[in-house]
């Protein structure tokens, strides 16, 4: 097969077993540096989209994408959610009640915010079903006062499925006793885990009807519905659309991003930069190329000399050494892409097996949102990773290759 004579020869300088094995060593070091860095990009990268993901499916999964309220309880819902259906964004609607409070057990004290929900409902516009461990949503039935909690809340009040729980609603009831808290008792009838420390800890799911009696409401007065969008990123704007079209009462919008929008940024900001950082190293391992080809060149130059004697132009001269390099800087990169995307797609496996052995959880979930490390490897990250190791390897050969093509052959061939 036919090759050019720069192709050719560059390829064997790689391959060649240099005189000097101080270069090979050198030349491999910067290989390895470069596949390292391209493995830790890969990785991080990697570990930053799974908790974007994570975030977005199964935080906004259970949070409300946004909520429409008015100062008064409302009366006739499923009218309501008629008309703002109409919206083509809107997927779909479910009513909801809340109340802040405390839940006791046999001493133990834990703050709750109880959602009333309608089980039929709340699956349209929540996934919490996927996160039930034990127990059913439809077994908060009207009138039976069941409440569905977290793990996190249940193992700290120290209950679980049939255990009495109190609610303590923060109002009080005035009576000529004097004034008494309003309390009231519960069962426990399912237990969830989502992985979210705020939600695992401090969210409660009642059923709506026996929510709005501790308001002293009417069965079928609600505080507020529910909206499911088809892109939540236009929640904020499509809410509060909705809300500025609606009837006679005034209705107000509360969307995602003002719950959870500081974190969500937060995250994608800190993609951007610790990738940017990670790029530093890659350029550094990259730039380490420079020394090895700067060292080939010194350590060639009698046979630069030679092929140029025999006629090979100083672009012929430049293009060798540009090839060298290159080769070094596709293997390196594509060995790191190998191992990267492995690394990535058993990382949280690997971090699990590590806190079962050590007996430590490295992610708080009250700091980080979720108790695991998620992983997703995106092919975008992948060939931008990739692209920018090559380019940078690239322009790594430029100023070794411009010294080569620079050689005397009268001054090389001197003292050989």
């Amino acid at each position: 097969m036919f090759r050019p004579l720069f192709v050719f020869i560059g390829t064997r300088y790689t391959r060649a077993k240099r005189r000097n094995h101080f270069v090979s060593f050198i030349s491999l070091t910067s290989m390895i540096g470069l596949a390292l860095g391209v493995v830790v990009m890969i990785v991080v990268l990697s570990v930053m989209n799974g908790f974007d993901h994570e975030m977005r499916t199964r935080v906004l999964g259970m949070v409300p994408h946004a909520t429409l309220e008015t100062g008064q309880p409302i009366n006739n819902w499923p009218a309501l959610a008629d008309t703002v259906k109409q919206n083509p964004q809107v997927v779909a609607v479910a009513p909801f009640t809340q109340m802040q409070g405390l839940l006791t057990h046999d001493g133990k004290v834990q703050k709750v915010l109880l959602n009333g929900i309608d089980p039929g409902q709340e699956r349209k516009v929540s996934i919490i079903d996927d996160f039930i461990r034990e127990g059913r949503l439809d077994d908060l039935v009207p009138g039976a006062f069941g409440i569905m909690i977290g793990d996190k809340a249940a193992t700290k009040l120290g209950v679980g499925i049939g255990d009495k729980l109190t609610f303590v609603a923060p109002e009080v009831t005035v009576t000529p006793a004097g004034m008494f808290p309003r309390m009231k008792r519960f069962t426990v009838v399912g237990i969830f885990h989502v992985g979210a420390g705020e939600i695992d800890g401090y969210l409660g799911l009642t059923n709506l009807s026996d929510l709005s009696r501790l308001h002293r409401w009417k069965a079928d007065q609600v505080q507020g519905l529910r909206l499911k969008f088809d892109d939540l990123f236009q929640a904020p704007r499509t809410a509060w659309s909705i809300a500025q079209k609606l009837g006679d009462q005034e209705f107000y919008a509360r969307d995602w991003t003002r719950s959870h929008g500081n974190l969500y940024q937060a995250i994608r900001m800190e993609k951007a930069m610790i990738g940017l950082l990670l790029l530093l190293i890659v350029a550094v391992a990259a730039f380490n190329i420079i020394s090895t080809l700067v060292m080939v060149v010194n350590d060639k130059k009698g046979d630069i000399a030679i092929l140029r004697t025999l006629g090979a132009t100083p672009g012929q001269i430049m293009a060798i050494f540009m090839v060298q390099g290159t080769v070094i800087g596709v293997v390196g990169t594509f060995i790191g892409a190998v191992v990267g995307i492995a690394a990535a797609l058993n990382v949280s496996a690997a971090i699990a097996g590590l806190e079962s052995l050590i007996g430590h959880k490295f992610l708080n979930a009250d700091v980080y949102f979720i108790d695991y490390l998620p992983s997703q490897v995106m092919a975008e990250d992948v060939w931008m990773v990739c692209g920018a190791a090559l380019v940078l390897s690239f322009l790594a050969t430029l100023y070794p290759a411009w010294r080569a093509a620079r050689t005397q052959p009268a001054e090389a061939l001197r003292y050989e």
